[in-house]
């Protein structure tokens, strides 16, 4: 596949990379979600990796306020926090929450992103990582698995745990947009739904767009999301081979495609109309161009020492 003009291969040697957040001095951290990796990596402007905690099987990751590292941890089907002193190469990792409030556990938490009132928003696929690789695999028909998706919110300092939704299918992405709704997608079906924040909490959720090609064949959907400033939603859609962009209406207003078929993830760093996506077959993080610089994230992102 021949790269945009705009584009290039930041990094390789990633084992099924996810979840890339952006450091000031222009660096970053992500996941990489192989068996017997399962680890956070920090990835230099050189692209040299560096590992800065193994988890078993990290999936999401956002920047709280502290400077702290929140995880979306799949195996653990839990919510890790790494502390501060990841930076100099002695992160250790504890359990901010591993209940969805009422339900009993969570079942596999996936993506994460901090919400405008300060809380952590995370989305849980619906089924345990065992369930979902077998049942995946074998399945003709994916949506007559029993998902039960739903979107938590999460007090990161007391761990308190709300269920914001339930009974969903595979919920995957998830972002604040530049209206201050909240977006999250399922895999399963295409669907992105958003959620308006309001004065008394988490509007009602609704359906805004669906990023799968029908002409296409075989198992695709959507993974992670992130908005630019225009209000532009950049949705990685695995087994597609790009990066489908809806507008605030929530229509296809253009596809990127990426080097590889299994984008994961898509962020930005702050002031570049470029997206950095993480994919999984080729293993690397990349630079598309894009429409539009990235929303400001709710939450800071800290810098190296």
């Amino acid at each position: 596949m021949t790269l945009l003009p705009d584009s290039a291969v930041v990094a390789t040697g990633l084992d099924s990379p996810e979840g890339p957040v952006s450091l000031d001095d222009g660096s970053w951290l992500v996941v990489e979600m192989e068996p017997g990796r399962g680890c956070v990596t920090h990835v230099d402007n050189d692209g040299t990796l560096r590992v800065i905690c193994t988890t078993g099987r990290p999936n999401g990751l956002a920047f709280a306020p502290d400077g702290s590292v929140m995880v979306a941890e799949s195996m653990r089907a839990s919510i890790l926090r790494i502390g501060t002193d990841w930076r100099d190469g002695s992160g250790e990792w504890s359990v901010v929450s591993d209940n969805a409030g009422g339900l009993g556990p969570m079942l596999f938490p996936n993506d994460l992103c901090f919400g405008p009132d300060g809380a952590l928003y995370v989305t849980d696929s619906g089924l345990p990582l065992g369930v979902m690789q077998r049942e995946l695999l074998s399945t003709s028909d994916p949506t007559a698995l029993p998902f039960d998706g739903r979107v938590y919110r999460i007090d990161v300092t007391t761990g308190a745990t709300e269920v914001v939704d339930s009974g969903l299918g595979h919920l995957n992405g998830i972002s604040v947009g530049t209206d201050g709704a909240l977006y999250v997608n399922d895999t399963i079906s295409g669907d992105v739904y958003r959620y308006p924040f309001t004065a008394a909490g988490i509007g009602a959720r609704e359906l805004f767009g669906n990023v799968i090609d029908r002409s296409g064949s075989g198992f695709r959907g959507p993974d992670g999301m992130a908005h630019d400033v225009e209000g532009n939603l950049y949705v990685a859609v695995f087994n597609q081979s790009e990066v489908v962009v809806l507008d605030r209406n929530g229509d296809w207003t253009e596809r990127i495609p990426t080097y590889g078929s299994q984008p994961t993830n898509v962020a930005f760093r702050p002031g570049e109309s470029a997206i950095y996506v993480t994919e999984r077959e080729t293993g690397t993080l990349q630079r598309l161009a894009a429409l539009a610089p990235g929303k400001p994230l709710p939450d800071q992102t800290p810098s190296l020492p």
